[in-house]
């Protein structure tokens, strides 16, 4: 596979983020551009590093980069800088699982520490997201798998200025409502049937939360990401954060892969 992902106008927009410019204290970096073709490579094929193509260079070398930039949280940075005007008119809240292949254990810490659980289908990660009313991924968190949705919501809509939250039932819990209320927000999220009194919802505005699944389902067109093979929770973000970067690259098109 010798294409590249990369448009002009995506690295355009990235390529002043990146560290390593000429002027940067210390060492430039060399072809930054083609590095970050390296990544999505990776994550598009999902293929281990060890078999990437010799037009990207030395794998390790590579490898070794891409583990720097994750520890220093570079793609964090820079997918803050590419989503700085959010439409927050209002936001949506999902989770998803992600297998974890055998592949993916055995880091240091034992899985507990790299957000890997076991749920019904074996050792799983969850991503819980919050997208804007454009679909356009907010943040993130990482969970074992057999963790509740709910346990990540607290820390993902703090201080995030939307005017409506839009959510399944999963996230029908009374902390939530109330939290939401006192924040002025609307709480789209349709009642458990075991609710003893009835709570109202916005189904017309509800409709609009299959953007969510959108998302994930244009993630899970990565390889790497549709199934885990990062050993550390670390190089598992930092790939969901240079592939956020790359869609936010584009404007927030349609992710290509």
């Amino acid at each position: 596979m010798d294409r590249d992902v990369l448009k002009d106008e995506q690295w355009e927009r990235i390529a002043l983020l990146l560290p390593g410019k000429v002027g940067d204290p210390g060492r430039s970096a060399s072809n930054n551009r083609l590095f970050m073709e390296a990544i999505l490579h990776v994550v598009r094929t999902g293929g281990p590093w060890r078999d990437l193509p010799d037009r990207f260079g030395n794998w390790n070398s590579n490898f070794q980069r891409f583990r720097r930039w994750a520890k220093k949280a570079v793609f964090d940075r820079v997918f803050a800088a590419l989503s700085g005007d959010p439409d927050f008119e209002y936001a949506m809240v999902d989770g998803t699982i992600i297998r974890v292949h055998q592949h993916g254990t055995g880091a240091k810490g034992g899985p507990q520490d790299q957000a890997i659980g076991r749920s019904r289908g074996g050792l799983t990660t969850k991503i819980l997201a919050l997208v804007d009313a454009l679909g356009n991924l907010v943040r993130f968190v990482l969970l074992p798998g057999h963790r509740h949705d709910v346990k990540g919501v607290k820390d993902l809509i703090a201080d995030v200025p939307f005017k409506m939250l839009l959510a399944d039932k999963a996230f029908d819990v009374d902390w939530l409502r109330e939290n939401l209320e006192g924040r002025g927000v609307a709480a789209v999220i349709p009642p458990k049937a075991n609710r003893k009194r009835h709570i109202p919802c916005d189904f017309a505005a509800y409709k609009w939360r299959h953007l969510v699944e959108n998302f994930f389902c244009s993630l899970k067109a990565f390889r790497r990401i549709g199934t885990r093979y990062d050993k550390t929770d670390t190089s598992f973000r930092a790939c969901l954060t240079c592939l956020s970067c790359y869609r936010l690259g584009s404007g927030g098109g349609s992710w290509r892969c």
